[in-house]
C-alpha cells in the first residue's frame, strides 16, 4: 500500500479499506469547515460593523501611503461592481453555495478540503448577510466592502475568503486530492 493511502485510508489494491484505526475521521473535519467558517464570518462581520461605525462618512484611512486604503463603499453588485442590478440573483447564489458546502460536509475527510469550503463558507455566509439584513432591504442589500488597494477593486474579508478558498480548492484539485480524502492520479 502506497504511504499516501495508507495515511488517509484509501482501499488497497485489493480493495480492502484500511483498518479503522487508520481510516480517518469525517466529524473532525467537519468541525474544522464550522471553525474555519465560523471565524471567517465573525472577522467579516466584526470588520463591516467597525467600518459602518468608525468609516462610513468619513475621509479614507491611507493605510500603507497610496497603495493601500480603507474606505467605506456598499457594493450592491459582485465583484468590481458588476451586476448591481442582479442582487436578488447574487442572494440566491449565494444561498446555494452555502446548501452545497453543507451536503458536501457529510462525505468530508480531507482536512485541507475542510479549509479551502470553510472559507468558502464563511465568505458566503458573510456576503449573504450583508444582502439580506443591510439596505436597501431584503435580498437586495449592498455589501460592506473597504478594502482598496490602488488601481484593483475595493472588496472586504468575506471576499478574501471567498478567493482564498477558491485558489485552496484549485490547489486541491490539481494534487488530486479529493473531498473524501482520496487521491487519485490522471
Amino acid at each position: 500500500m502506497a504511504e499516501a493511502e495508507r495515511i488517509i485510508g484509501t482501499p488497497d489494491a485489493d480493495g480492502e479499506a484500511a483498518a479503522p484505526a487508520e481510516q480517518p475521521r469525517g466529524r473532525r473535519r467537519v468541525v474544522a469547515l464550522l471553525v474555519v467558517a465560523l471565524v471567517a464570518y465573525l472577522l467579516d462581520l466584526g470588520s463591516k460593523m467597525l467600518v459602518v461605525a468608525k468609516l462610513e462618512h468619513h475621509e479614507p484611512i491611507q493605510v500603507v501611503g497610496d497603495l493601500l486604503r480603507f474606505v467605506a463603499v456598499r457594493n450592491p453588485g459582485a465583484a468590481f461592481g458588476i451586476g448591481e442590478a442582479f442582487t436578488v440573483i447574487f442572494t440566491l447564489i449565494a444561498a446555494v453555495v452555502i446548501v452545497v458546502i453543507i451536503r458536501l460536509a457529510r462525505k468530508l475527510y480531507s482536512l485541507p478540503w475542510a479549509i479551502a469550503l470553510g472559507l468558502l463558507l464563511g465568505g458566503a455566509l458573510g456576503n449573504l448577510t450583508d444582502r439580506i439584513f443591510r439596505s436597501p432591504g431584503v435580498f437586495e442589500g449592498a455589501v460592506v466592502d473597504f478594502i482598496a488597494p490602488a488601481h484593483f477593486a475595493v472588496f472586504n474579508l468575506a471576499d478574501s475568503a471567498i478567493v482564498c478558498g477558491g485558489i485552496l480548492i484549485v490547489i486541491l484539485s490539481f494534487k488530486g486530492l479529493d473531498p473524501d480524502g482520496t487521491v487519485h492520479k490522471d
